[in-house]
């Protein structure tokens, strides 16, 4: 099936908002890192002290973040494409 403009810009469109948002997520998570390392000392022996604890939460928030917001993109992406073939089949039986 051949694409036509409409649609690969649409989807483009997507695609470059999603990525905008996962840059923005991961700089969030540079920018909280940056006061973590302000806030509490760096104790490189310690693996299991407040610092990494919240550090590992950062990350986990943020790709629980970015992972849904993929999800959300997937679908908005499959429920479109579903809509324009029915609807291109729709008009390719009207005009039979």
């Amino acid at each position: 099936m051949a694409t036509t403009p409409g649609k690969s810009d649409g989807a483009a469109r997507l695609i470059d908002t999603i990525q905008d948002a996962e840059n923005h997520s991961l700089e969030a998570v540079r920018k909280f890192l940056d006061t973590v390392d302000g806030a509490f000392p760096d104790l490189s022996q310690d693996n299991d002290g407040p610092r990494r604890k919240i550090i590992d939460s950062a990350f986990k928030m943020t790709e629980q973040l970015v992972g849904t917001s993929n999800d959300l993109a997937r679908t908005v992406l499959d429920l479109t494409e579903t809509a324009m073939k029915d609807s291109e089949d729709k008009t390719a039986t009207a005009k039979k």
